[in-house]
């Protein structure tokens, strides 16, 4: 099993090439010489380098403590997750699926290797606890494909010790620059191989230029959701907090934007898409509302006075949480490496690459935009009025679900066209993310009344009593009472603001 590990350094780069001392330095004590070490990495990428492209790098090293595979995804400048598994011949499973979002069918080869000579340093305390390690690497750099280019360097680097103080690398950087070491200006060692071992074919890819028309801001908005789904695919793979939630949310905006602005869009080439979207956000969806459910109450657990717990209700709230959210998170993981899934972010890429454009995608986009955001405006309306003329139960619910739904719909709509529209779409994005929120927590009361009859049925037929569950039901359904009766007022003060 791959094991997970944050990594926090920086590189240098110095004329001399020397490491000046460091002793003194904030709560560093001692510097310990810890010999030389020889290590030989194989970087793996596809033909077309489109992990380098991402900032991810893939290799397989030998030497040193940490020998095995690693896989290092940016997190922020000098961060990094790196996620290990030991030697193999060839890429662990759990390491290639978490780069198949960006690899699909293509294969890993060989692309580069660094052969390093690495005199390393530990900075320590004054109990001898290690604070940073700093190393001085004398790097061999050969490209495998192509032409096969060679290149030789030298670098610092300093790498904070699991646990420690950041502010500690502001401080030895100061101690660095007066000695004349400068930061280095490539990210990686990878990143500077693959620079000068290019021989002139590696370019940085150009970006896509600014939206002008109608359609080029609906598909950067398109494209920011693609992105999004590519990037947080490993995520949720390793199942990181919030994963789920905003690679869902992602799929619901591509959704969302393919129907909303079919105007500019042929909707025979996107619909299809749109279909395997909505199966995408459904298959998210299991994960993500057992998130939610399991989070909604155990809170509303914790803050029952103990006289109201009667039975092993904690115990057994904590094992149908784990049971669902194994199960689900399992159910995804095979969903993830399906081929109907990798077919979809194909599908996104084509479309993104050869847009269907209808001929009033090329309009100026104030007014094309506008009026797609207000047909959603209208369709809410219509939706929430009719919800709110209910009585309250089940019609109701089910109807408020809905207009949750056109709500999201335009919010999603207005952030597609804040670029081009403006304040009106700011105000528009916050007022539509106002009414989620207070739709999504009836919605979210909805399933947990459903969830602790259910909960209530087995722990009574287990002979236990069903008191609690009772109690929290009755707490939810006040609850739902309360959203229901602050939505007029709300859903007034929205309308109030768009006649404005």
């Amino acid at each position: 099993m791959a094991d997970a590990k944050r990594e926090i350094e920086r590189k240098y780069e110095s004329e001399d090439s020397g490491l000046p001392d460091l002793t003194g330095v904030g709560p560093v004590a001692a510097v310990l010489d810890k010999g030389l070490m020889e290590l030989d990495a194989t970087y793996y990428d596809t033909a077309d380098e489109r992990l380098a492209a991402a900032a991810l790098t893939l290799r397989r090293r030998t030497g040193g403590a940490d020998a095995g595979w690693h896989l290092k995804f940016p997190v922020a400048p000098g961060v990094r997750d790196e996620i290990q598994a030991p030697l193999s011949d060839t890429v662990p499973e759990e390491i290639a699926a978490l780069v198949r979002s960006r690899v699909r069918d293509a294969e890993l080869v060989p692309l580069v290797r660094l052969r390093s000579a690495r005199d390393v340093r530990h900075l320590v305390d004054t109990e001898g606890a290690l604070l940073a390690e700093a190393s001085v690497d004398a790097v061999t750099a050969e490209r495998l494909s192509g032409r096969g280019g060679v290149a030789q360097w030298t670098e610092i680097e300093v790498e904070l010790a699991d646990g420690g103080d950041p502010a500690l690398l502001d401080r030895l950087e100061k101690r660095l620059r007066k000695a004349g070491v400068r930061p280095s200006r490539s990210p990686s060692k990878l990143a500077r191989a693959l620079e000068q071992t290019a021989g002139g074919r590696r370019r940085k890819e150009a970006g896509p230029p600014p939206p002008v028309t109608a359609g080029d801001h609906v598909l950067a908005y398109l494209r920011a959701q693609r992105d999004a789904l590519v990037e947080l695919d490993p995520a949720v793979r390793r199942d990181l907090p919030d994963a789920v939630h905003r690679m869902r949310v992602a799929t619901r905006r591509a959704r969302s934007t393919l129907r909303t602005f079919g105007a500019l869009l042929d909707r025979t080439v996107t619909d299809p898409v749109g279909t395997e979207l909505k199966w995408l956000a459904g298959e998210l969806g299991v994960e993500r509302d057992q998130e939610v459910l399991a989070d909604r109450l155990t809170t509303a657990l914790d803050a029952l006075p103990a006289a109201l717990i009667t039975g092993p209700v904690p115990e057994r709230l904590t094992a149908w949480s784990r049971a669902r959210h194994g199960g689900a998170h399992a159910h995804l993981g095979g969903v993830l490496d399906s081929r109907r899934y990798l077919a979809l972010l194909d599908a996104l890429d084509a479309l993104l690459t050869d847009p269907p454009l209808r001929k009033a995608a090329g309009r100026k986009p104030g007014k094309a935009l506008a009026k797609a955001v207000g047909k959603n405006e209208k369709k809410l309306t219509e939706v929430v009025e009719h919800a709110l003329a209910l009585p309250p139960g089940q019609d109701r619910d089910l109807a408020l679900h809905e207009a949750r739904k056109k709500a999201k719909r335009t919010r999603y709509a207005a952030e597609a066209a804040t670029e081009a529209l403006g304040a009106p779409a700011r105000t528009l994005t916050k007022a539509m993310k106002s009414l989620t929120t207070l739709l999504g927590d009836h919605q979210d009361s909805v399933m947990a009344r459903r969830t602790l009859r259910e909960l209530a049925a087995v722990a009574h037929a287990a002979g236990e009593s069903a008191f609690t569950y009772g109690v929290l039901y009755g707490r939810e359904e006040a609850r739902a009472a309360a959203t229901e009766a602050e939505l007029p007022g709300r859903w007034k003060e929205i309308r109030s603001g768009a006649d404005r």
